[in-house]
């Protein structure tokens, strides 16, 4: 039960830039999976934190083309370093990208947190509710260990 309708409808309309702590917390959690990587630090929740966040800019584009809709191809560029990437951890090897990998995620983070400040909150679930049936639906590619 919403004991304050009105409340919980202007929330959604708000950007996710502006709601306290929200915005901020999830770019730091991003950044700080995406410095783990890069300094030889990342465990697997730090991987599924980035394929999270790649998932999620993947979503808001296709959903909501005007909000990086036309970087399609470089969001596909990072999910497959995020992949490869994480096929060569669960393998034993480290988490660790290589220079055009860590170039294209790079990239990918700057569209994410470009969508992440005209995003609203309701667009955002909406892009989760995306992701979940999409991951109901077998569509997304798991990560196994390399042959």
């Amino acid at each position: 039960i919403r004991t304050d309708v009105m409340a919980f409808v202007k929330s959604g309309l708000q950007t996710v830039a502006r709601v306290p702590h929200a915005g901020s917390t999830l770019r730091i959690q991003n950044f700080n999976a995406l410095d783990n990587v890069m300094y030889g630090k990342a465990t697997e929740d730090d991987v599924n934190t980035l394929i999270v966040c790649f998932n999620i800019t993947e979503a808001i584009a296709r959903l909501f083309p005007s909000k990086g809709g036309d970087w399609m191809q470089e969001i596909r560029d990072a999910q497959d370093a995020i992949f490869n990437m994480g096929k060569r951890g669960v393998s034993g090897r480290n988490f660790a990208f290589t220079a055009l990998e860590l170039q294209a995620v790079r990239l990918a983070m700057q569209i994410h947190d470009q969508q992440l400040e005209e995003i609203t909150v309701r667009e955002i679930e909406q892009a989760m509710d995306y992701v979940q049936e999409c991951i109901r639906l077998k569509k997304a590619r798991p990560i196994k260990e390399a042959a």
